[in-house]
């Protein structure tokens, strides 16, 4: 039952490998359980948004990273948006460009 990622912009990935070691190892191995087990990977990994949007929840030593990501047909998982958390809640501009680009994607 293996997935796979793509990135909605190559900028994505290359903002992702530029975060802190910490962030960046949690991140991969979340994404190898994403990609081995797919929508059934939950809490603490993962928080459904809403609307077919996701959430993976990294985080380390070095703070805690956001990635906003979206299921389509034959088995693959689209990274929309990825940040660097640094308030309590989400911002809602961070949220808003996730969203967007789902509808973009759908």
């Amino acid at each position: 039952m293996n997935y796979e990622i793509e990135y909605f912009h190559p900028s994505i990935k290359a903002d992702i490998n530029g975060w802190p070691k910490s962030i960046k190892a949690d991140f991969r191995k979340i994404s190898l359980l994403l990609v081995e087990y797919g929508p059934q990977v939950r809490m603490p990994h993962t928080k459904a948004m809403g609307d077919g949007l996701f959430e993976m929840r990294p985080q380390g030593r070095d703070g805690i990273g956001r990635v906003f990501y979206c299921y389509v047909k034959g088995k693959k998982i689209i990274i929309l948006h990825s940040f660097i958390k640094k308030t309590q809640k989400t911002p809602q501009k961070e949220l808003q460009l996730a969203r967007k680009r789902l509808q973009e994607v759908q």
